[in-house]
């Protein structure tokens, strides 16, 4: 056995006949034979280690950006023709651009008040998108075991006018009281600083009477399921109309304060006060019918949607 000097390791081919293999030259190197002993090679990460910066503490440099993509990559598995059409149309429509409908009862309730009790009901619905909607306001009260004594629709194409405010135009007709009336509408509604809800609106009748109406509300959230709503109303008019007994000014006013409760937010019971009022020549005219000009009624009823 020969010895074998430590940290030599030995050939496992030494002594193997290796007939027709040509063995590979080793590669020369370009630099021998050349003195680079005054040479010293940059470090480039010598600087920022010297400072300690790292990431977005370096300095800009001034490498040009690089050119954004002008693909898709779903584009390579299911066509550029296909997922152009995708991008159109489903897309854009489930961000936002597909088009939305609802049905709103805000009141739906019994009025107990002094007198002969009565009833009321104010419902909306529309259908539409962020932008363009059709509407379709309800409104109307009475007396139990007498006629309707008011019933009002309207329709109504709306136009977005910012994230808040909703230009309002169309049709509203009076079914009663008699005569009936039909009434070109203009309005404006939207959400106010400070959370208000509130609206208002121009009626032209064909007969020229120009009428006039504002109303606003509040929700004020007691708990998580119990709100408190104040809410107002007033209806103006331009000019006397004897026939539906309407006097020129302020002719009626309502303010109410409502309690509701939301344990499921799509059917929410209420209860609650209101004050009503006619004014002026328009409680001369609900006097001479016999009515009352007004008063204070405990309400009770439901807000539902869907």
């Amino acid at each position: 056995m020969s010895a074998m000097q430590p940290g030599t390791a030995a050939d496992p081919h030494a002594g193997h006949a290796m007939p027709g293999m040509t063995m590979r030259p080793p590669a020369t190197d370009p630099h021998a034979g050349h003195d680079m002993s005054g040479m010293t090679m940059p470090d480039p990460q010598a600087d920022d280690m010297a400072t300690g910066a790292t990431g977005t503490d370096l300095p800009p440099g001034n490498r040009p950006a690089p050119a954004p993509a002008r693909d898709h990559l779903a584009d390579r598995f299911w066509g550029a023709q296909a997922m152009a059409a995708a991008r159109d149309n489903a897309l854009r429509r489930e961000h936002g651009g597909m088009t939305f409908a609802m049905g709103l009862a805000d009141l739906a309730e019994v009025q107990l008040r002094k007198g002969r009790d009565g009833y009321r009901w104010e419902g909306q619905g529309w259908i539409g998108g962020d932008i363009h909607r059709l509407w379709l306001k309800s409104e109307g009260e009475g007396e139990f075991g007498s006629a309707v004594g008011h019933a009002e629709v309207q329709a109504l194409y709306s136009r977005a006018l910012d994230p808040y405010w909703n230009l309002q135009a169309g049709i509203r007709h009076d079914i009663r009281p008699h005569p009936s009336r039909t009434y070109a509408t203009v309005g404006i509604e939207g959400l106010a600083p400070g959370w208000f809800e509130v609206g208002g609106a121009l009626f032209l009748s064909t007969k020229g009477e120009l009428l006039g109406r504002i109303e606003g509300y509040y929700d004020q959230r007691i708990t998580n399921y119990v709100t408190l709503q104040p809410r107002i109303e007033a209806n103006l008019s331009a000019q006397d109309v004897a026939a539906t007994g309407t006097g020129a000014g302020l002719s009626t006013m309502e303010a109410a304060v409502r309690l509701r409760y939301e344990g499921v937010r799509e059917f929410a019971p209420y209860i609650g006060v209101a004050w009503e009022r006619r004014f002026g020549r328009t409680a001369r005219f609900g006097r001479a019918r016999g009515d009352d000009t007004g008063g204070v009624s405990f309400v009770f009823g439901v807000r539902a949607w869907f």
